[in-house]
């Protein structure tokens, strides 16, 4: 049935069916995770400021523990979950990690909507996110390959990173305008969309396991990250975007300058999460019909440089408008970003491997996000938001510099025609040990 499709189909993955529904089931999931992630964090900025009467640097801090209350779960388990996602069905491993999401929003709903919610509590629910997220990033990521065929893959990539992106920018946007209506509803709305995404993911018909090597379980676990270390491209990519957003994380400070600096409110808080997903879906859109051909990696550096400089802009601004723009810019320069790296990542992969290899990935853009978000905040406890904020653009720059000297290959990628199926193959048994 899945050939036949496939035979019959457009060049577009859309004339696909079960890419249809994993398509929807990504940005439904992708929507509701960040849409947590950030009410998460306010929630936890508001209870310290207001409730428990923190001071700002104070408060600042416990947006760092909760980047690494999210992070640790993923840390601990990437060798773990790239090996369950390439040995067990993606599906049912996707499904089972969105099954456990869904009940975090609903109790995160129930204890707002009761006011007993407490820094306890939201740590607690945040740490088995990241344990759930572990598991349905790779699993997700690895099955987009699997439901086209090679000569559209490109194509299906690079609708699947803007799902991811899109989802990324426009959820936390959304959640901040919910959480102004009912601190309660982002939540329930999360719990929605990852029903959507379970039912969704549940019409995908049976998809072909790769064949594994039969080596220990312990030997598989650690070919990802052997083949990562070999293939240039594939690490300087995914490395690039864990320092560069590691280091440039304005978003993570979006609270303290909604609430304390920019003086805007839980609205205001929605405006800033808004700007950087229209100008990522400014930047989707324009993909969607002129997709990227040449100079690809040479584009995605300089991506990254007006990443940290537009970081840079939003961190000295006092005025609403002008934050706006730099987010905006901000959000446009990182969907360019993220769009590359992954087809860069997914076609210079094996299928045996995707699995694995998007685990380290996960790993990496984790490192950047929840982790950055845990330097954020720790390093606006020390030297306060609007330094740690500039900072970290100005790194972000002095980054993407060194990593042009450091790996060649990223400038050289030219295109995203992928190699054969035969040469990754033999990449990764170069890579055995003998």
């Amino acid at each position: 049935m899945i050939q036949r499709e496939v035979v019959n189909s457009t060049t577009s993955p859309f004339g696909i069916r079960d890419f249809r529904y994993y398509w929807i089931a990504r940005i439904a999931t992708t929507l509701a995770q960040t849409s947590m992630v950030v009410i998460i964090g306010y929630q936890v900025y508001d209870i310290a400021r207001g409730t428990l009467g923190m001071s700002l640097r104070e408060a600042a801090f416990q947006l760092g523990l909760i980047g690494v209350a999210q992070f640790l779960p993923l840390a601990l388990l990437t060798l773990v979950v790239g090996w369950v996602a390439d040995r067990i069905d993606r599906r049912w491993v996707a499904r089972s990690a969105l099954a456990l999401e869904c009940g975090c929003a609903v109790a995160l709903a129930w204890l707002t909507a009761s006011g007993t919610i407490s820094l306890p509590w939201l740590f607690a629910i945040a740490a088995l996110l990241g344990v759930a997220r572990a598991f349905a990033s790779p699993a997700l990521s690895a099955l987009a390959p699997n439901l086209v065929p090679k000569e559209i893959l490109p194509n299906a990539i690079a609708l699947s990173s803007i799902a991811w992106q899109g989802g990324s920018v426009v959820g936390p946007a959304i959640g901040g305008y919910l959480y102004a209506t009912g601190h309660d509803v982002p939540y329930i709305a999360s719990a929605g969309l990852f029903g959507v995404a379970f039912l969704c993911l549940m019409m995908i018909r049976p998809v072909p396991r790769p064949e594994m090597s039969k080596s220990p379980p312990w030997i598989q676990m650690l070919d990802g990250l052997r083949y990562v270390r070999r293939n240039k491209l594939v690490l300087g990519a995914i490395s690039l975007d864990l320092f560069a957003v590691l280091l440039g994380g304005a978003t993570a400070m979006l609270p303290v300058y909604a609430r304390d600096l920019l003086h805007a409110g839980p609205e205001g808080l929605g405006h800033l999460r808004a700007a950087p997903a229209l100008g990522a879906a400014l930047t989707a859109l324009y993909f969607a019909f002129r997709p990227l051909k040449n100079n690809v990696g040479v584009k995605m550096l300089i991506a990254v440089v007006v990443f940290g400089a537009a970081t840079v802009v939003f961190g000295l601004s006092r005025w609403m408008p002008l934050s706006l723009v730099a987010l905006g810019v901000l959000g446009s320069a990182d969907m360019l970003s993220v769009y590359v790296r992954q087809s860069l990542m997914q076609l210079y992969t094996p299928d045996a491997m995707r699995g694995r290899v998007g685990a380290v990935s996960t790993l990496f853009i984790s490192g950047s996000n929840e982790l950055g978000e845990a330097e954020s905040g720790f390093l606006a406890a020390l030297i306060g938001p609007v330094v740690a904020v500039v900072g970290g653009g100005i790194a972000a720059i002095v980054v993407t510099l060194l990593w042009v000297r450091l790996f060649p290959q990223l400038r050289n990628a030219r295109t995203f025609d992928p190699p054969s199926e035969t040469a990754l193959a033999n990449a990764v048994l170069q890579e055995k040990p003998a």
